[in-house]
């Protein structure tokens, strides 16, 4: 059983040292540890601390290619999107999604929401709910609608670090993502599913992927955590889409459509 590649990796381009490595650093760390693919993942346009910035895409997509130059390995361009409403609006646009190979998407703090309602109701109030331990029927349903309608209305490759700082009705979303093919990431390091929610998703069909969520090149590939998880519970390898094989995302089955 090998982990063949890490799609959730952030770099510097998450800003103010939120990610302290070079895209040159994360990939040659991949290659080292003997992976076959990593995605550079910074986190969404509207983290107003870590964001990566648009106007740095261009450069990012530099640097990969030049990193793929001195490095025998696989390096997809992704982007770790922020859910920013109840309505399951994400940060990204039509024309994000152009330059992207691979779109995580999870709930994070200090993000700009799509109204001052909507920065209370939603986002806010989740950070309180994690602040208390305790989060209510109400929002909880309305955290769970929130990524079904994301899941419905974006691309979404990943689902990250499901039900930490976001709690949600597990079942609930993990019936559409099993519908819409979304991936339930098992992070390396935090786990906001129990086990018996983790088992619930394989029970429903749900397919996962196993991350290391690294913020420095020397974590890129540990992915213990999630591992263990997967271990401990005997999920079948064929259900872990990079434990021995490498996926399709979305954005390559949509190409390889349109070319057939």
């Amino acid at each position: 059983m090998a982990l063949l590649a890490d799609y959730h990796t952030h770099t510097k381009y998450s800003r103010n040292h939120h990610g302290k490595g070079t895209i040159d650093e994360n990939v040659r760390s991949a290659y080292e540890k003997g992976l076959r693919q990593i995605a550079i993942t910074d986190h969404g346009f509207n983290q107003k601390m870590y964001g990566v910035r648009r106007k740095d895409i261009p450069q990012v997509k530099k640097d990969i290619e030049e990193a793929k130059e001195h490095y025998p390995i696989d390096v997809l361009l992704g982007v770790e999107a922020n859910l920013i409403s109840s309505k399951g609006d994400i940060d990204i646009i039509d024309s994000d999604y152009d330059d992207l190979d691979i779109l995580l998407c999870g709930f994070h703090r200090l993000v700009k929401s799509t109204s001052a309602r909507e920065q209370f109701g939603f986002v806010l109030k989740n950070i309180f709910c994690e602040l208390f331990h305790h989060t209510s029927k109400k929002q909880r349903e309305k955290n769970t609608n929130a990524y079904i309608n994301a899941m419905r209305k974006y691309r979404i490759d990943i689902i990250t670090h499901l039900n930490h700082a976001c709690k949600v009705d597990v079942e609930k979303v993990a019936r559409v993502a099993k519908e819409t093919n979304t991936l339930i990431e098992l992070n390396g390091k935090r786990l906001g599913m129990s086990d018996e929610e983790i088992m619930t998703c394989y029970k429903l069909g749900c397919k996962f992927v196993i991350n290391s969520d690294a913020h420095s090149p020397n974590r890129v590939g540990d992915c213990h955590l999630g591992l263990q998880a997967a271990l401990r519970l005997r999920l079948p390898d064929n259900v872990i889409v990079n434990y021995n094989d490498l996926p399709t995302f979305k954005k390559q089955k949509e190409q390889k459509k349109r070319s057939s």
